[in-house]
């Protein structure tokens, strides 16, 4: 890989500068965990090679499959290639924590128009104790939990359905497809249908 003109791939930030130096024609990347050209994938190094191994069996054999691997190698859950900078926070199990029975209720309404105040008094809090708590035990604030998770409900019905675009983004809560597109870009860096057509297990490509 290392000779191919203009071939993306991703290696830690310390060994950036070096690697550039000794190949510059290749197109490195060094904010990403791995990188996937079709026929030439490169990682950042070991950890993010399991990444890139978890990226491979989500796109060949879809999330579900990628997650039970994930769950008997006890390693965590596939990041996007985009996330070196992201550093996972410990996140209480939904019906634990004090905010959890409300998450797990948002978790069955995701294509409804969720309000912070419904969510609050789910858990029987004022709007800002529950947003303090939130943070506390999510890591993130309620907004930006919801549209992640509805995110990943896009992510799963795009690769296990053949819905179209507009279904897909009414049952995830995004409302229009345009919404969706918007989210998935920032998400993963790509639109439904170019994720869909990645992300398809044999059989359905």
């Amino acid at each position: 890989p290392a000779e191919r003109e203009a071939a993306a791939c991703g290696a830690g930030r310390r060994s950036a500068d070096r690697f550039t130096a000794m190949f510059p024609g290749v197109d490195l990347d060094p904010a990403v965990l791995y990188a996937d050209e079709g026929d030439v994938l490169t990682s950042a190094g070991e950890a993010a090679g399991i990444d890139l191994c978890l990226h491979v069996i989500r796109r060949d054999h879809g999330a579900a499959v990628a997650g039970d691997v994930a769950r008997r190698t006890v390693v965590s859950p596939h990041r996007e290639r985009g996330q070196a900078q992201f550093v996972a926070r410990p996140v209480a199990a939904p019906r634990e924590a004090s905010t959890g029975p409300a998450r797990a209720w948002a978790l069955e309404r995701l294509a409804e128009p969720l309000t912070l105040a419904e969510l609050a008094a789910r858990a029987s809090m004022s709007v800002r104790t529950f947003t303090r708590r939130f943070r506390q035990e999510a890591g993130v604030s309620p907004a930006v939990w919801l549209a992640r998770q509805r995110v990943e409900r896009a992510r799963q019905l795009l690769e296990e359905t053949d819905l179209p675009v507009e279904r897909v983004a009414e049952r995830s809560g995004f409302g229009t497809a345009a919404s969706l597109r918007a989210h998935l870009q920032a998400a993963v860096g790509v639109s439904p249908s170019a994720y869909r057509a990645t992300f398809r297990g044999p059989g359905r490509r």
